[in-house]
């Protein structure tokens, strides 16, 4: 028996990195999964990665998976999705919102546009996929909603700043719309306590090496020691998907954090272990 066996879940952002190994691991939990993100062929983003590819090795394993092509930074394309996911195999049982669109640049160099976009995908689209997914959750008083945020979450704190080089990271929109997506898990889920339904969020305990972050320069490569590998935080994912409501419900964690937490894990490092996390993971 598989802890998703049955289940309809869509998760966005699932052509390469974080959201492809959710999906792998939700398939062979069992799992009936809706992959989203915007590249569905090999060679249609510059970073390696794509549904093709997730959707033909979750189904090579004996998995069922979906491709859906959607730009969710749209809202009628996020109505387009959740569509999709109830015509293939039903009503939504978890929704993971993972997709993300990361410009590292300091707000006097930001673009308007790459501004509003980021934060259309970031922030904008968790709140519109949720709200579809309650649709199908709410008669059946059940479901659950994991939003994957990031320890950029967590604010520099007041001044001096004696190193520039900080400022100059370029990390406050996205640092922003994670602070913000935090915000919006834990008000979510007490307004949706009361229909059985749990929204949690949870970020890696250490740098997770991916296509992104590599681009980005956040880890030297894939096999940086510093790093965590997505399987962890994929595994934290169907942890907070899996669990009674009322045992994590409005939970803001970090994978290893509450892996260990659960008895999935015997040693745990990173943040939410060794260092503290965001104000709202501490609430």
């Amino acid at each position: 028996m598989g802890k998703l066996d049955g289940k309809v879940a869509v998760v966005t952002g699932a052509s390469r990195g974080i959201g492809a190994e959710v999906a792998r691991l939700f398939a062979a939990e069992g799992g009936r999964v809706v992959c989203a993100a915007r590249t569905l062929k090999e060679g249609g983003h510059q970073l390696a990665g794509s549904l093709e590819t997730t959707v033909a090795a979750i189904r090579a394993s004996g998995g069922d998976a979906h491709a859906a092509a959607v730009d969710i930074s749209e809202p009628a394309e996020c109505e387009r999705l959740m569509q999709t996911a109830r015509d293939v195999y039903g009503p939504v049982d978890v929704l993971v919102n993972n997709a993300a669109l990361t410009y590292y640049v300091p707000i006097k160099d930001y673009a308007v546009n790459r501004w509003i976009r980021s934060w259309a995908v970031n922030v904008h689209a968790p709140f519109v996929l949720s709200k579809l997914a309650l649709n199908d959750m709410i008669p059946r008083a059940r479901g659950a909603i994991v939003n994957i945020s990031s320890g950029a979450a967590i604010g520099p704190g007041r001044g001096p700043y004696p190193d520039p080089k900080v400022g100059a990271r370029g990390g406050t929109c996205y640092g922003a719309e994670k602070a913000a997506l935090e915000r919006f898990t834990q008000g979510l889920a007490s307004e949706v306590y009361q229909y059985g339904i749990s929204v949690t969020a949870v970020s890696p305990s250490q740098v997770v090496p991916t296509p992104g972050t590599v681009f980005h320069k956040l880890v030297t490569g894939m096999d940086d020691p510093r790093g965590e590998p997505a399987s962890v935080l994929a595994k934290a994912t169907l942890l907070l998907a899996t669990e009674p409501y009322d045992k994590i419900s409005g939970r803001v964690t970090y994978s290893q954090q509450i892996l260990k937490e659960f008895g999935w894990i015997t040693d745990a490092r990173g943040r939410g272990v060794d260092t503290p996390g965001s104000g709202y993971s501490q609430i």
